[in-house]
């Protein structure tokens, strides 16, 4: 036997004891054909980079110098404004002023005029004047509704039943200092009248009744109608100069000569007015103002206080 046959015999039983792993481990290890040398991507040297005389070898170079990433700014939270006020659904007017959900008093007056030399002068005994308020200002004070219920007719379409039916937000108290101080003559000429003026939501027709009651008892009642006019993208109802009846003109006259002011306060006491504003086709009750009556002393001339009327 020659020494190429032991060699061949000591391989074939080499491998008769190795595993398949092994086996297959063994090719992996089989050496292979090297890489062809990388191809350049310039063909010429470029300014700057390395030319032919030199290689770039990966993780060979010294490691490049670390560029620290920009410090982003310190972010600074700016405080949220604080939340906006639930949405205010009710009119600046409402709870501050004479005013219903439907209807508000903008004005009215008791005045006497007078004729001298072709001038003409007027005396206000009591007035509402325009007002124009903001939600800052207070909303009214309230004052029970039953403490002033004897003050006024209890019969059908009274005070009582009235505000039993509602709506309450309708229903006010107006106490007035009236200004009967009057310098002016009242001739025979002289013109004893009423004004107001409304602005409401809705085109329709109202009825204004006004009661004189005296001692809790209806003596005289006055009834007017009035149309709606589009003013300003409102409803506007307005009684210009309405006679006063001529009750109340007798009454201001003695009222007037009585020598003290407690004596017409003592009188007054017992003497009230209520209007009633109402939609003339519904009977709906738009407002509701009941007026009490004191003397002024003041020497701006007459004053009011407006409460609202509740039943708590």
């Amino acid at each position: 036997m020659n020494l190429d046959q032991v060699s061949k015999d000591k391989a074939l039983q080499t491998v008769a004891n190795l595993s398949s792993a092994q086996i297959v481990s063994a090719s992996v290890m089989k050496p292979q054909t090297p890489f062809p040398p990388p191809v350049r991507f310039w063909p010429g040297p470029v300014p700057g980079q390395p030319g032919h005389s030199q290689d770039i070898k990966p993780f060979a170079q010294p490691p490049y110098t670390t560029i620290p990433a920009p410090v982003p700014p310190p972010i600074s939270y700016e405080p949220l404004p604080p939340p906006r006020p639930a949405a205010i659904t009710a009119p600046v007017w409402q709870d501050r002023t004479i005013a219903s959900t439907k209807l508000r008093l903008l004005e009215y007056s008791a005045f006497m005029e007078t004729q001298r030399d072709r001038e003409t002068y007027k005396h206000l005994f009591v007035h509402i004047g325009p007002s124009n308020p903001s939600y800052s200002d207070p909303v009214l004070e309230s004052i029970d509704v039953r403490q002033i219920y004897d003050k006024f007719s209890e019969k059908k379409g009274g005070l009582k039943e009235l505000y039993e039916k509602g709506p309450h937000n309708a229903f006010f108290l107006v106490k007035f200092w009236a200004d009967l101080s009057s310098d002016i003559e009242e001739g025979s000429g002289a013109f004893y009248g009423v004004s107001s003026q409304y602005s409401g939501t809705e085109n329709v027709t109202i009825s204004v009744s006004t009661k004189v009651c005296s001692f809790g008892k209806q003596v005289v009642e006055k009834v007017e109608t009035e149309y709606a006019h589009m003013e300003g993208g409102k409803y506007v109802f307005r009684i210009h100069r309405s006679p006063m009846c001529e009750y109340m003109i007798n009454f201001i006259h003695k009222l007037k000569h009585l020598p003290e002011k407690y004596m017409m306060n003592s009188v007054l006491e017992n003497f009230t007015i209520l209007q009633v504003v109402s939609n003339r086709e519904t009977q709906e009750t738009l407002l509701c103002i009941a007026f009490v009556f004191e003397v002024s002393t003041s020497e701006h001339g007459a004053q009011y206080h407006v409460y609202r009327l509740v039943n708590d």
